[in-house]
């Protein structure tokens, strides 16, 4: 089972490199893609933004990130765009995928939620969120989890890490980590904040297959 993960995509009009990253999306041809927050910065940008993740033509799945909130953005507007490609913007809940094989569960950065037992026991479960670091308030044990937020800190520097990295990330910046409650995947996402700039941190598209 293939599912791609993508994060962060801030979008802010540049609609040739969205339109890029649909294509890469719809390359992999996934049985699910999983996004973890912040469509974009301002409400404005988001009409254009959900006629271009229209474009998925996989079952797209959902959480919203600081930004999502921040700007006001319509969740019944994500939602039915969401829908409408056989996904769902996931509002702490769950919802099967993937003919029943997953349990996708979806998580606010609003405020702590407690994660409901999995709809089918016999089923992978996949946490979606934003913040990494709430990672560490959850009881539950996952197959996969993954997030966004960081951006991966955006500029690198070599033997060094992370020049900053926001609130919600702590030890988790980029990569895999295994956790008490499973393997978290942290994205470094798609678009930029503050500074249109990246060093040694690309914009990544990640494929796993379960």
């Amino acid at each position: 089972m293939r599912l791609v993960h993508f994060t962060d995509l801030h979008y802010k009009g540049d609609r040739a490199y969205a339109e890029s990253v649909v294509q890469t999306i719809n390359s992999f041809s996934p049985d699910l893609v999983c996004f973890t927050g912040d469509i974009m910065e301002e409400s404005r940008f988001l009409p254009e933004a959900l006629e271009i993740l229209s474009g998925i033509q996989s079952p797209l799945f959902g959480v919203p990130g600081n930004h999502d909130y921040w700007s006001g953005a319509s969740f019944a507007d994500i939602g039915q765009c969401f829908g409408a490609t056989g996904g769902a913007w996931l509002l702490d809940e769950q919802q099967p995928a993937a003919g029943g094989k997953i349990n996708l569960v979806g998580i606010t950065c609003w405020r702590p939620c407690e994660v409901p037992p999995p709809l089918n026991p016999d089923a992978k479960t996949v946490l979606l969120m934003h913040y990494p670091a709430w990672i560490k308030q959850q009881a539950g044990r996952f197959d996969l989890v993954l997030a966004g937020h960081s951006h991966g800190g955006q500029v690198r520097l070599p033997f060094y890490g992370a020049v900053a990295l926001p609130y919600g990330v702590d030890e988790y910046d980029l990569g895999l980590f295994q956790t008490p409650s499973g393997p978290l995947y942290v994205n470094p996402g798609i678009g930029w904040y503050h500074i249109d700039l990246r060093f040694n941190c690309r914009p990544e598209v990640t494929v796993i297959e379960l």
